[in-house]
């Protein structure tokens, strides 16, 4: 009898151990959730700003739609049917763009009240073309996309990686189309997207 109240009197006293440990870390746990909890809060109003901050892109160039989220050049760049070649009368505005969404996104990164997030930006260039018997409409909606990369960076307009991720796309004849019947060809143009992203908060704090 004597060694089974030795033994209860152990167990009683190792059910006391685990639950103060379990307290404890339940402690820590809701300290913790607490203080991540702050810094999401912190991060989706700064992702709010920088989506508001990048729609500042000058309207003499750039249309912000924002139904759809995106941007769309003010002038349409037409193509030839079946043709990625970018007319030359259209270099000049091109390279406008061009620094354009490069000053914009260097203007943002040096400022001060975004300076302990980790800011990337990915900039999606998106080539379209227009429903017609062509049968590489896909293929050459890239190839747009991929003339308008190609001419910014032969003009030295080039994206820093570290901070920006260019990403080059074509629709085809899908996708968000704003024309159709008899302005059909006019879908032979280029989208802008510029997609802000935050990664870890650094504390600049020693």
């Amino acid at each position: 009898m004597k060694k089974d109240n030795i033994f209860w009197i152990s167990y009683s006293d190792l059910m006391t151990s685990l639950f103060f440990v379990m307290l404890v870390l339940f402690v820590v746990t809701i300290g913790y959730l607490k203080y991540n909890i702050e810094d999401i809060k912190e991060q989706l109003v700064k992702i709010q700003e920088l989506h508001i901050a990048v729609q500042k892109l000058p309207e003499e160039y750039f249309e912000y739609q924002p139904e759809y989220k995106r941007f769309k050049l003010n002038k349409q760049i037409q193509f030839q049917s079946g043709s990625s070649y970018i007319n030359p009368k259209y270099y000049k505005y091109l390279i406008k763009v061009g620094n354009s969404i490069s000053n914009l996104i260097t203007e943002l990164k040096n400022q001060q009240n975004f300076e302990k997030f980790d800011i990337k930006y990915l900039v999606v260039i998106e080539g379209m073309a227009s429903k017609d018997n062509y049968s590489r409409n896909y293929e050459l909606s890239y190839e747009r996309a991929l003339s308008l990369y190609r001419f910014w960076k032969s003009n030295g307009i080039i994206f820093n990686a570290i901070d920006c991720e260019i990403q080059i796309s074509g629709s085809g004849t899908e996708g968000i189309r704003e024309y159709s019947g008899k302005d059909e060809y006019k879908n032979q143009q280029f989208l802008i997207h510029i997609i802000p992203k935050m990664g870890k908060i650094h504390n600049n704090e020693e």
